[in-house]
């Protein structure tokens, strides 16, 4: 009886605290959309906690209708897609041949991936390449440097090594090749860790701003993240109440929270449809070999 209780109070404070967690994590943005939707006076007053006050849209009007804001988004849309697909391919195909035992050196391999994991170039040598190769000030910049990361990499492997080796060997008897396998066979089965890691890659895209702000000069080229940032560091306040038309009502803070609310949303959009594929990808792969 003593311990049907204890662990019953264990349970409710358990919850308790998970809770508590959970509101503390989502209070700051609810509290940006609050901000985003009150006037210029609640806001600049510290009145808006958790709900709008003098409700108004003149914000996601501004916003929307920015061309810097909406040239950032674009850039960092393609740069999440295109990225996203090249480094989930490149993964991929790292991944395949260093999960069969067959292969000649393999182990060789593997720590010479390990260690890009221990030890990088640094800074310096790195931009001094992204120079040689021309790709300062270039959009590729953003995402070839980012093509294979290891962990994923190591994640995807062991997804592969848990499959079964007579589907390949029955696709080999009737005359298939390994990318045929790998294409048609292998990479259907793995679904769930594909689509892990495709959104670990979408959101790591996605958030990314110290790499266009080393290599990118060009306005037209920077990203969102860089976008926020310059947002946020710059005369905020001079600049708004330059662009900005009174008749809206909308202070600079407003602006603000509006912009990450708008730059929060396409990954939360895409997060649901990847969910169901999250948890199953993420423990498969990292448990198996």
């Amino acid at each position: 009886m003593k311990s049907n209780t204890g662990e019953k109070m264990f349970s409710v404070l358990n919850h308790l605290f998970f809770i508590l967690l959970a509101l503390s994590t989502i209070f700051p943005f609810v509290n940006l959309i609050a901000k985003s939707l009150s006037s210029e006076a609640a806001v600049v007053s510290g009145m808006v906690t958790l709900y709008p006050i003098d409700f108004q849209v003149g914000t996601y009007k501004y916003v929307a209708s920015n061309s810097l804001f909406l040239n950032a988004f674009l850039v960092s849309v393609t740069v999440t897609l295109v990225g996203s697909v090249l480094a989930l391919a490149m993964t991929a195909l790292a991944a395949y041949p260093l999960s069969k035992q067959r292969l000649r050196g393999r182990k060789f391999f593997i720590l010479l991936y390990l260690f890009t994991m221990l030890f990088s170039g640094g800074l310096i040598p790195t931009y001094l390449l992204m120079h040689k190769l021309d790709l300062i000030d270039k959009l590729p910049v953003l995402f070839l440097p980012f093509m294979i990361n290891v962990y994923n990499m190591l994640i995807i492997k062991s997804y592969f090594e848990s499959l079964p080796e007579s589907l390949e060997e029955s696709a080999k008897m009737d005359g298939a090749s390994n990318m045929t396998i790998l294409v048609r066979i292998v990479l259907p089965l793995s679904m769930p860790v594909l689509a892990t890691i495709g959104l670990f890659y979408a959101v790591m895209f996605w958030n990314d701003y110290f790499t266009s702000l080393i290599y990118i000069n060009s306005a037209e080229l920077k990203p969102l993240q860089l976008y926020l940032k310059e947002l946020f560091v710059s005369s905020t306040d001079a600049f708004l109440r330059t662009n900005v038309d009174a008749s809206l009502n909308v202070s600079p803070q407003s602006i603000q929270a509006a912009s990450i609310i708008l730059a929060t949303i396409p990954i939360i959009i895409v997060y649901p449809f990847l969910q169901k594929y999250f948890v199953k990808g993420v423990l498969v792969g990292s448990v198996k070999g």
